[in-house]
């Protein structure tokens, strides 16, 4: 890349030609237009790269550094998913940079590769089909025990755990993970860039006759899970259902064969995370942050779950944008842009703290900005200098006068501080958009 190389001070020059060298070649180089700290902070290699000062939860205390004191012994490149899972697990937690090369897949082999012996799909549906099995209980018996052990096996083939003081990043603009899901969980210190994900099948979804007033099919894996780990740094990745969206799905009972769950979930006490510079498009649900509203859950999550989104791009998304409970969460200058499968944005859970400001929306004129908010549970929250379609609005003031019924309260109760550089939101589309995403970053 023919950009502008930094020595000692940089001259306003040098810092306009780098930006606009970044623009025209569609990969936003790490200079103060982007993150807020001069390139000569940063390695000019990805894998040595930290998350800057001030950017947001992740660079709270200890910060957030992945890797990049990797030796060089300790740096891998894959091209598999036994090679990256194998990266995983050597050395322990000592620090790691693992380099991701093209498309790395954890189902190669297809569905069939996890079923248990005995297991019949088309035995299931006639064992659980309503008109035999009804509504009124959860199934059980020979084909569900089947499914489930089949369920075991994908579980054990498809989820890799990336331990503490790792960086992954892909390499050039094609590096991904499909199929797999990646867990960051109970560790300290890690950073995932510039990786397109994939939301990963799962091949034996649960019929639940009892979910509901007709029933539902429930899945498990999320792209990538922050559970119970601290100082998490996801940048500059692409989130999709790729080749399998939900609209591609057939129907048993009457209800669609759910395959997917979330793209992004921090649960089970996470903290201090950074979510910067992604793409999350064409899903159902979203991020979760907080997972359930139980006294067990709160005893676990109160206190923790601060997390940053800022600059992302959600694009054609039906709800959880993030779905909030418990959690301190500052989202700035992200772009939302709605079809007209939307449901909603922000989703206001239990004892959220949202901080809600300085981002654009992009409606459709089907869609209403009264449902960009979405109240679950009593939380007051900040909303303030949002856009819709280049128009500044009051979520609030909108959501209140248009669904009186779930009246929401201004307020969140803090201020966030830990902000990098916070751009105009009318500005935000065209920067997020052109920025954001695995294939953006030298």
């Amino acid at each position: 890349m023919n950009t502008q190389k930094w020595h000692g001070h940089a001259t306003a020059w040098s810092v306009t030609a780098t930006r606009r060298t970044a623009a025209l070649m569609g990969c936003t180089a790490l200079v103060l237009a982007v993150t807020g700290t001069p390139a000569q902070a940063q390695s000019r290699e990805l894998g040595r790269q930290t998350l800057a000062a001030g950017d947001g939860w992740a660079s709270d205390g200890t910060g957030t550094t992945g890797g990049s004191a990797a030796k060089a012994a300790r740096i891998h490149t894959v091209t598999t998913w036994a090679e990256f899972r194998a990266a995983l697990a050597a050395d322990g937690s000592a620090p790691k940079i693992i380099k991701v090369k093209g498309t790395i897949d954890a189902n190669a082999d297809g569905c069939d590769s996890f079923a248990a012996p005995g297991y019949d799909f088309d035995r299931y549906l006639a064992d659980y089909d309503p008109a035999v099995w009804g509504y009124d209980q959860v199934v059980s018996g020979e084909q569900e025990d089947l499914r489930a052990a089949s369920a075991a096996n994908q579980d054990t083939a498809m989820k890799a755990y990336v331990p503490a003081n790792t960086t992954i990043v892909g390499i050039g603009r094609d590096a991904g993970i499909k199929g797999a899901s990646l867990q960051i969980k109970g560790v300290d210190n890690v950073i995932v860039r510039n990786l397109a994900f994939e939301s990963p099948l799962d091949c034996f979804p649960q019929w639940d006759p009892t979910d509901g007033d007709t029933g539902n099919w429930n899945s498990e894996y999320d792209s990538a899970v922050v559970y119970g780990a601290t100082h998490v740094w996801l940048d500059h990745n692409t989130f999709t259902d790729g080749d399998h969206p939900d609209s591609s799905l057939p129907t048993y009972y009457g209800r669609i064969y759910e395959q997917h769950d979330g793209e992004l979930d921090i649960v089970k006490g996470a903290d201090h995370v950074t979510a910067s510079w992604n793409v999350f498009a064409d899903h159902d649900k979203t991020i979760l942050i907080g997972n359930s509203d139980s006294a067990a859950t709160a005893a676990v999550d109160r206190g923790h779950l601060k997390v940053t989104l800022h600059h992302n791009l959600f694009t054609g998304l039906v709800e959880r944008a993030p779905r909030v409970r418990f959690g301190q969460v500052d989202s700035y200058n992200n772009h939302f842009v709605a079809d007209s499968t939307y449901g909603y944005s922000y989703g206001i859970g239990m004892e959220s703290q949202l901080v809600a400001e300085h981002n654009a929306f992009t409606l459709p004129d089907s869609v209403s900005a009264a449902l960009i908010l979405k109240k679950w549970k009593e939380a007051p929250l900040t909303a303030a200098d949002n856009y819709v379609n280049g128009v500044r609005t009051d979520l609030i003031a909108v959501h209140n006068a248009e669904i009186p019924a779930e009246t929401l309260q201004s307020g969140a109760g803090w201020t966030p501080v830990l902000r990098t550089k916070v751009d105009p939101p009318r500005a935000v589309p065209g920067i997020v958009d052109h920025r954001a995403g695995a294939g953006k970053i030298c």
